[in-house]
């Protein structure tokens, strides 16, 4: 098998040919994690930056540089892409959660990773391994071998895109390539690439009791539906629904009444992720579920269900009593909940939860990591104006608590906002330090990140795990207590680091930013969380008037 070098440049020019095709095709942001067999792309990268033609990151975590590209993806509403690029090897696995999150949300970061010529593969080289497919079914592989390869690579759409570059040497160009700025073409979410196509209006008919449940990523439709038809709205505090008098708070605790019982039809938009009582409604048999496809690698229908292009209403709102039982219900729940919250007699999870949420301003970005804060604020996020452009972005299409600081830098960097702020819990913000190391020519957006810590994973104390009968194995097994100081990791990555334990105390640090990326830790507690969250479940037992006659 012959080894000799490719002709000369050959690298060179494949690496000016995908970064060309990077920017035809929209991408606006470049995430490199350096290397020596990308070193061609790195170089074509970095002159393109040098002229404007797009924006440059170095990140030298290849883990933190995918969830990055992801961010800075969700983070603008009119869809500018990211791209991130690798070496070979492990390089590569590393960008595996990123990718599989994107996949499942269906937002198109791009992929392009460095590998050796085909003629070199499975000759024991060092820092190899088969990266053809190696993001499994999910996700095709481009196997590019020339910039002609690139010709039958398809434009963006809503999925990830992994380009795999047959790069062989000489790795650094006999001389730096003159970049001439490419003719850029984003794709929009009005000529279909963020959209779903055109679609076919399902009209509704009357007569079942219906509300409309907006998941991940439903977006305006799902409240343009209930407001048409004026129906009650369920939605996720990241559906981007959550807004206007249709949307309620309380909903999760009101399906466990007898209105939740009471409900005969449901049309679901976006991916619902965070409620049991809202999986347990898809799942009834006397329920009607309609579902509206949305993005990422979902069924089209969940079984039992029956899929709809678009929901339309036609004619006047539905049954006005309906509506009006629900929102009376929601108010008074409300209410309740906020009374038992404020007789608790330190900072609670729930606390800073709306606390934050509440220093959000018209145009602010919040980002939210999994596991409890996003549930937290999902009771405690009051539904907020329509067009106020209040938009809370999370990884909800695994869930995962990975990279979650990589996302919120980058949705902050992709998307103008009048104030981005970020909720996490102490385990995702400890599982991603290396987001903050950020070198000192990066762009850096300005970012406060609120951590709740209470030093351990929360959300099992209200799990199954976290019955008394499991408490021997439960610290060591579930609530993982780790000790860390905040204070001296953010101090150790220059970042300016503020310690809370009470909600006034929070309210000065949120209304105090001091620009750039900023952390303030609300220290809770998790021993009282259990018996805390049974008695906001109970407070359901107590709300008279919940049905309708």
């Amino acid at each position: 098998m012959s080894t000799s070098a490719g002709p000369p440049d050959s690298a060179a020019a494949l690496a000016d040919g995908v970064v060309a095709w990077l920017l035809r095709a929209g991408v606006t942001d470049v995430v490199v994690a350096p290397g020596s067999r990308n070193a061609p792309l790195s170089l074509a990268i970095w002159a393109a930056a040098e002229v404007g033609d797009l924006r440059l990151h170095v990140r030298i975590d290849e883990r933190t540089g995918g969830f990055l590209a992801l961010g800075l993806t969700k983070g603008s509403a009119s869809g500018p892409r990211a791209a991130v690029v690798t070496t070979s090897g492990t390089a590569v696995a590393n960008l595996h959660p990123a990718v599989l999150e994107a996949a499942h949300a269906g937002v198109p970061i791009v992929v392009v990773s460095a590998d050796r010529p085909a003629r070199l593969r499975g000759t024991g080289a060092n820092q190899t391994t088969d990266q053809v497919g190696i993001f499994g079914a999910l996700v095709a592989t481009h196997d590019l071998d020339s910039v002609a390869a690139l010709d039958a690579v398809a434009a963006l759409t809503d999925a990830p895109v992994h380009l795999n570059l047959q790069l062989d040497a000489p790795l650094v160009p006999a001389r730096p390539a003159a970049i001439v700025p490419a003719q850029k073409h984003r794709i929009s979410p009005e000529n279909g690439a963020f959209g779903q196509g055109l679609s076919r209006p399902s009209a509704l008919p009357r007569g079942p009791r219906t509300v409309v449940v907006a998941g991940d990523d439903a977006g305006p439709p799902a409240r343009q539906l209930a407001e048409r038809a004026g129906w009650p709205l369920l939605a996720e505090p990241s559906s981007g629904a959550r807004t206007g008098d249709h949307a309620l708070r309380t909903y999760r605790l009101l399906l466990a009444t007898a209105l939740g019982e009471q409900v005969e039809r449901v049309v679901v938009l976006g991916h619902p992720t965070l409620s049991r009582p809202v999986t347990r409604l898809l799942e009834r048999s006397d329920v009607e579920v309609l579902v509206v496809r949305g993005l990422g690698v979902w069924p089209s229908s969940p079984p039992g269900s029956t899929h709809v292009d678009e929901p339309w209403w036609e004619g006047e709102p539905d049954d006005p009593a309906w509506l009006s039982a629900w929102r009376e219900a929601d108010r008074e729940l409300g209410r309740r909940v906020d009374r038992l919250l404020a007789a608790e007699p330190t900072l609670t999870a729930y606390d800073v939860a709306a606390t934050t949420f509440a220093a959000l301003p018209a145009g602010g970005l919040l980002v939210v990591g999994a596991s409890s804060p996003i549930r937290d604020l999902d009771l405690m996020a009051r539904p907020t104006p329509v067009g106020s452009r209040r938009r809370v972005i999370a990884n909800r299409g695994l869930s995962g608590i990975d990279g979650t600081l990589s996302t919120a830098i980058g949705a902050a960097l992709g998307r103008e906002s009048t104030r981005s702020l970020a909720l996490m819990g102490d385990l995702t913000f400890l599982h991603d330090q290396t987001a903050f190391v950020i070198g000192p020519d990066e762009p850096r957006p300005d970012l406060t990140v609120v951590v709740v810590n209470d030093d351990g994973g929360a959300i099992f104390s209200v799990l199954e795990q976290g019955a008394p009968a499991h408490a021997a194995s439960f610290e060591r097994l579930f609530g993982t207590p780790h000790g860390m100081d905040l204070a001296s990791l953010c101090a150790a990555a220059r970042i300016p680091h503020l310690q809370v334990t009470s909600r006034p105390e929070l309210e000065q640090a949120l209304g105090s930013p001091n620009g750039g990326i900023e952390v303030i830790e609300a220290v809770v507690s998790r021993a009282g969380r259990r018996d805390l969250d049974a008695a906001v479940r109970a407070l359901v037992d107590r709300a008279d008037g919940l049905e309708v006659g």
